[in-house]
C-alpha cells in the first residue's frame, strides 16, 4: 500500500489537481482588496464529502455532503477569503454554472450545487471598505469563468491571495501523487494557518519528509531541533486561521469514502502547519472522486489513498507558502522568498 513515485511524464507537464482529468481549476485575485476566490469545477457532477476539524469554520452547504444525506453528487467546491463576506462566492459560481446549463433539476429549474469554505484574511492590510455588497460574489462569477484544465496558479492568487501565517505569507499550492495500485490523488490548499508552517524561526519546513525533489525548495529538515523549535508559535496579534482545501482522487468512491478520505488528508495539514486544528481556525477539507477507476480491494486501497492524500496535501501546504509573494501594503507579512532572501 505504500505510494509510488509521483513523476510520470504526465506529472511533469502538470503536478498540480488539474492533472486529474475532468477537474478544472479558477482563480480570482484582487490586490488592492488583498484577497480573493478559486474554485474548483467538475466537468461531471462529482461525490464529495467534507471533513472540517478547525474550531471556527465558514462554510455553506456542506452538511449536504455528509454520507447520510441525500444528494450524491455536486457541480464545484469554492474556496474564498473573506471569512463571513467571502461566502458570497458561491453565488457568482452559481450564476456561471446556471449559465452553462449545470445543475441538479429541481422542479423545473437548475440548481447548481455548490459547498464552500472561506478563510479569515480582514486583516491582511488590504482595503476592505467595499461598500453595501461585498466584492466575492464577482469573484466567484470571475473564478468560474476563469476554471480550466491549465496547471494551477499556485502563490498569492485565488483564495490565497491575502493569505498569512503566524511566520510567514500563506497562499495557494497544489501536489499530485500515484498510490502503488495506480489511482492518482492530488490536493489544492488555501495556506492560512494560526501556526506556522516553518520551524522555528528558519526557513526549514515541517512538511520537508514528504517533498518530492526540491519542490519546496530540497532544504530538507535543520540539523538538530531546539526547545524553541517546537514551541507554540501563533499570529500577532493572534487573529482567526483556516486553512481550507481539496483532495481529489480518479477512484470511484463512495460518500462514506469520500468522507474517510478528507478525514485522512487532516493527517498532512497537522504534519505541514504546528499547531493545526486550533479553536481560532476553521480547517476544512473536502474530498472528491471525480473519476471511474474501480478499486480492486476497497480497505486496502482506500488506504493507500488516505496514505497519499495526507502526503500531498502536506506538500500542497509548503508549496503554497514556498511559492507566495508579499503584499505590496505597509506593514504586510513578508512572503518565504523575501524572508529568506531565496
Amino acid at each position: 500500500m505504500s505510494v509510488a513515485q509521483p513523476w510520470d511524464e504526465a506529472c511533469r507537464v502538470n503536478a498540480t489537481l488539474t492533472a486529474l482529468s475532468g477537474v478544472l481549476v479558477g482563480h480570482a485575485t484582487d490586490p488592492v482588496l488583498g484577497s480573493g476566490a478559486t474554485v474548483v469545477v467538475f466537468a461531471e457532477p462529482a461525490v464529495v464529502s467534507v471533513a472540517v476539524l478547525g474550531g471556527a469554520p465558514g462554510t455553506r452547504e456542506t452538511d449536504l455532503l455528509h454520507p447520510d444525506m441525500t444528494v450524491e453528487r455536486v457541480d464545484a467546491v469554492v474556496l474564498s477569503g473573506g471569512s463571513a463576506f467571502g461566502l458570497d462566492a458561491a453565488g457568482g459560481v452559481q450564476a456561471a454554472l446556471r449559465e452553462d446549463g449545470r445543475g441538479l433539476l429541481v422542479a423545473g429549474t437548475r440548481v447548481p450545487l455548490v459547498p464552500q469554505a472561506i478563510l479569515f484574511d480582514l486583516a491582511n492590510g488590504g482595503n476592505k471598505d467595499w461598500g453595501r455588497f461585498s466584492p466575492y460574489r464577482g469573484l466567484g462569477y470571475a473564478a468560474a469563468r476563469a476554471a480550466s484544465a491549465e496547471p494551477v496558479a499556485l502563490g498569492s492568487v485565488g483564495a490565497g491571495t491575502g493569505a498569512t501565517t503566524a511566520s510567514v505569507k500563506g497562499g495557494i499550492g497544489s501536489a499530485i501523487a500515484r498510490t502503488a495500485a495506480g489511482h492518482t490523488v492530488a490536493a489544492l490548499v488555501a495556506v492560512n494557518a494560526l501556526g506556522s508552517p516553518t520551524i522555528g524561526d528558519g526557513k526549514w519546513f515541517w512538511a520537508a519528509p514528504f517533498e518530492v525533489g526540491a519542490e519546496f525548495g530540497g532544504l530538507s529538515w535543520p540539523a538538530t531541533f531546539t526547545e524553541g523549535d517546537t514551541a507554540l508559535r501563533l499570529k500577532q496579534p493572534q487573529q482567526p486561521g483556516t486553512t481550507i482545501g481539496l483532495v481529489a482522487t480518479d477512484a470511484r468512491l463512495t460518500k462514506a469514502q469520500a468522507k474517510r478520505l478528507a478525514i485522512m488528508a487532516h493527517d498532512g495539514l497537522a504534519r505541514a502547519v504546528l499547531p493545526a486544528h486550533a479553536p481560532g481556525d476553521g480547517d476544512t477539507i473536502f474530498a472528491a472522486a471525480a473519476g471511474v477507476r474501480v478499486m480492486a480491494d476497497a480497505n486496502a486501497e482506500l488506504t493507500a489513498l488516505g496514505h497519499a492524500a495526507a502526503q500531498v496535501f502536506a506538500r500542497a501546504v509548503a508549496i503554497g507558502v514556498f511559492s507566495a509573494t508579499s503584499l505590496p501594503y505597509p506593514h504586510a507579512q513578508r512572503c518565504w522568498a523575501d524572508r529568506f532572501k531565496t
